[in-house]
């Protein structure tokens, strides 16, 4: 393969990430309406050239876009209620209990009971024989994903527990089930055809203003999903569909004990056998919703970590070797060069930089992890190359001011010792006095790196602390509820655009 993406090849740019659900506004979270084009149109003024958003897809457990009913879904907390007003779906009135004086943050537990029922009410008084609503059933992108979740409605969560004409897929019985619900199915059909039509208007907007959208595709599927259910010999599971291999990483950074993500790994042989055509398919469907998708977890291509079902941490975890180029190679045959970004974070070697390279897709640097002492590490401005995209943090990180707030004082210093070089290397004052300070320090050194592109997560804009962090990995509740609680102003869009012209990155 070995060929530059056509991404590596643009001129410096900058972008931000937030995800849609953290957007501001008046309900009880962020949608893709008015908020979305504000903040793209922040966007423009600023001078940013990306939007980097999290996984769009329906959450489920632990409200994680890394853990969803369908890789492929669209979220329906993200549908914006106001234009569904417009078309004469909802009511004024009925919105009042999903509003939320100043945003706030994410109320995942309030949506869970009455999102929900709230889309319903509009599906009552929707058109289910418009010929676009027609058009989009008929293609049959989201047939198993309906059905899946229809019969989740009647017979409980955790398909492997259902009965074994559905477990395992029964025609007879799928086409008996699908005639006696079809409301339940067409809802969900629903559901998922307003979200696209809602996220397409969105994207249009912002490609119009020049703005590119980056997307994020997980490596792995949660269990309880459509995905594993229509297809349960592309995983590593027993014959009665339980779990038999699940994912996770090795102790790292983030967790003493390794993370046991629980998700059951893919059997690369039965891919491989088929051309990898189920990951070409979910390839195709990323790039349709976005213009450049970042790999999560890209080191698993070449190796993957993998724990048998019943142990209770990752301890006890295997390295196993992935697909490799083979699967990009198969995506790139069918689908032309492909514009994406590897997370190559965590346990690395050799194979992953040399799949890396083989790929040309750039890698990931984060500030944050440049401040160990060693001359040699990646994430040091010296050591980071164009072709590579660099971050303060990403939404696994604490904020750029929570990082240095929750230092110790031993740590602090070091960093103070081992920051200054580098930022009147790159011509900024190298002030720490206060540590408000040196996290707008440290976000400028990012945008004076190399790399082509620079995203900052907008709390890493703002300056926000630990409070507004996005996710903690490993602990399972209370993550993804950050929300901003207001627009950016034209003072903030005015400091990005002076920043970016500085660096060369407008």
């Amino acid at each position: 393969m070995e060929t530059e993406t056509q991404f590596s090849q643009r001129e410096r740019k900058g972008g931000v990430l937030l995800h849609v659900s953290s957007l501001p506004g008046k309900y009880d979270i962020g949608s893709m309406g008015e908020e979305a084009r504000a903040f793209i149109d922040f966007l423009r003024e600023a001078g940013f050239a990306y939007w980097q958003v999290l996984p769009l897809v329906q959450t489920d457990y632990g409200d994680s876009p890394y853990q969803s009913v369908f890789g492929a879904s669209g979220n329906p907390y993200l549908i914006d209620l106001d234009i569904l007003c417009e078309e004469g779906l909802l009511k004024r009135g009925e919105l009042a209990a999903h509003r939320r004086e100043n945003g706030g943050f994410a109320a995942f537990p309030f949506l869970r009971t009455h999102r929900i029922g709230l889309l319903r009410k509009a599906f009552s008084r929707f058109d289910r024989t418009a010929c676009d609503f027609a058009a989009f059933a008929e293609e049959g992108g989201f047939t198993d994903y309906a059905l899946f979740m229809a019969l989740r409605e009647k017979m409980g969560e955790g398909f492997y527990r259902w009965k074994k004409p559905f477990k395992f897929r029964d025609p007879q019985a799928l086409g008996l089930f699908r005639r006696e619900n079809e409301e339940e199915v067409e809802f969900w059909l629903f559901v998922q055809f307003e979200f696209f039509k809602q996220w397409s208007a969105i994207k249009k907007y912002a490609n119009d203003q020049g703005i590119r959208i980056i997307g994020d595709i997980p490596l792995y599927i949660a269990y309880d999903s459509a995905d594993v259910w229509a297809n349960p010999q592309l995983f590593k599971l027993n014959k009665d569909l339980s779990r038999r291999k699940v994912a996770g990483v090795p102790p790292d950074y983030f967790s003493a004990t390794g993370q046991l993500w629980g998700n059951p790994v893919y059997d690369w042989k039965a891919h491989e056998a088929e051309g990898f055509a189920w990951w070409t398919e979910r390839i195709r469907r990323a790039f349709s919703l976005y213009d450049v998708v970042r790999i999560d977890h890209f080191r698993g291509f070449d190796r993957y970590f993998e724990i048998g079902a019943e142990e209770e941490t990752a301890l006890g975890g295997k390295w196993k070797k992935g697909p490799g180029i083979k699967l990009f190679e198969a995506a790139r045959a069918a689908l032309g060069p492909l514009d994406f970004i590897a997370e190559d974070l965590g346990t690395l070697d050799a194979g992953v930089y040399r799949l890396l390279k083989r790929t040309g897709f750039p890698g990931m640097k984060i500030i944050q992890f440049a401040f160990d002492g060693n001359p040699g590490n990646p994430y040091l401005p010296q050591n980071i190359g164009e072709n590579s995209v660099c971050y303060t943090g990403t939404h696994d990180n604490n904020t750029l001011l929570g990082f240095l707030e929750e230092m110790p004082d031993w740590e602090y210093s070091n960093l103070k010792n081992l920051a200054r070089p580098l930022l009147r290397a790159a011509g900024i004052p190298a002030k720490f006095s206060k540590k408000r300070e040196a996290a707008a320090q440290l976000r400028e050194l990012a945008l004076s790196t190399r790399s082509r592109l620079c995203i900052l997560p907008a709390q890493d804009i703002l300056l926000y602390g630990a409070g507004a962090r996005m996710n903690v990995p490993s602990v399972p509740e209370g993550n993804w509820q950050f929300r901003m609680q207001r627009r950016f102003s034209e003072k903030e869009a005015a400091l990005c655009r002076d920043l970016l012209e500085k660096y060369g990155r407008l």
